[in-house]
């Protein structure tokens, strides 16, 4: 219960002076035992002065949470503009990183198809080049009997230009030097006067697409004892 209670009536009887007072700031009535209402204490101390205010501040602070942590707002002024040109370069840099990325694997793509394609036209020539062969070989024995004259020697002439547009190239020829790797002996004589071993005779020439050796020549050698 608040009240306001002389304390000390002692002072000069007509003096004027007001006698001293108190405010009760209690939050529980210590005769019920029961809590005080936040809006009683105010109204019961509203002449009370300072005293009277923080009571009600008090109770106000309790009863309440704190109003910032309710609050949610964007920046901004230049601290807005500043977010968002982070964001935009942000954003920008990893649209820069994925075109890189594409970039990169594009050219891997192109580069791998340039192989392939490339791969596939060797192999090709290769393919009607081991199907020719035995054409090629009739009028290489033709040339060598002296056969082919006219007409089909005009043929014959042509024929070696296509393929050689191809990359294909005879050889095999009388006084080389014996090469396994490009010569497959299929005679073999000895000389005494012979230093080296030598192809002496052709039997099928050899053919050839750039380093790569299509088919051998057939040849006969001869070399030392």
């Amino acid at each position: 219960m608040t009240g306001q209670t002389p304390q000390d009536s002692s002072g000069p009887e007509g003096s004027g002076e007001r006698p001293f007072e108190f405010t009760d700031k209690r939050k529980v009535d210590p005769e019920a035992g029961t809590p005080r209402e936040a809006a009683a204490g105010a109204a019961e101390g509203g002449s009370g002065g300072n005293g009277t205010t923080e009571a009600a501040g008090d109770g106000a602070d309790a009863a309440s949470p704190d109003p910032l942590e309710a609050l949610d707002f964007e920046p901004s002024g230049e601290a807005g503009e500043d977010a968002a040109v982070l964001a935009a370069k942000a954003e920008a840099a990893q649209h820069l990183d994925a075109l890189q990325r594409e970039r990169a694997s594009f050219t891997n793509y192109r580069n791998r198809a340039l192989r392939d394609q490339e791969v596939a036209r060797a192999k090709g020539v290769q393919d009607v080049l081991a199907a020719l062969l035995p054409v090629l070989d009739d009028v290489e024995r033709a040339k060598q009997h002296g056969e082919l004259s006219g007409p089909m020697a005009a043929i014959a002439e042509k024929l070696d230009q296509s393929l050689a547009k191809f990359g294909v190239e005879r050889f095999g020829q009388v006084g080389e030097e014996f090469d396994p790797q490009v010569h497959d002996a299929l005679m073999h004589n000895t000389d005494a006067e012979a230093t080296s071993t030598t192809v002496n005779l052709v039997v099928e020439p050899g053919y050839r697409i750039g380093e790569k050796v299509v088919r051998a020549a057939r040849v006969g050698v001869v070399g030392p004892e």
